[in-house]
């Protein structure tokens, strides 16, 4: 099966977007977390460190899903492959 030029370039972005927030998960999971531990206060009665590591990771998370799912709906209805909804 030849690939169009129009599936090329879906894929490339495809290919793309998903580096870009890998390497932000990578950067939030191990990098953060790695450098948090320097952070020696208490934020409510816990330390900073582990309040980083164990809240702001998660809203992260929860973002970059949201983003890529956001994303790809907007790239699938420009390359005209989106789902169509059924009632």
């Amino acid at each position: 099966m030849q690939l169009t030029e129009s599936h090329r370039h879906y894929w490339r972005k495809n290919l793309n977007i998903t580096a870009i927030l890998l390497g932000l998960w990578f950067v939030v999971t191990f990098v953060v977390t790695f450098f948090a531990r320097d952070l020696s206060f208490n934020f409510f009665g816990w330390p900073f460190s582990f309040w980083v590591a164990a809240q702001g990771s998660l809203v992260v998370y929860v973002a970059i899903i949201w983003y890529y799912a956001h994303y790809m709906n907007k790239l699938d209805q420009e390359h005209g492959v989106a789902e169509v909804e059924e009632d």
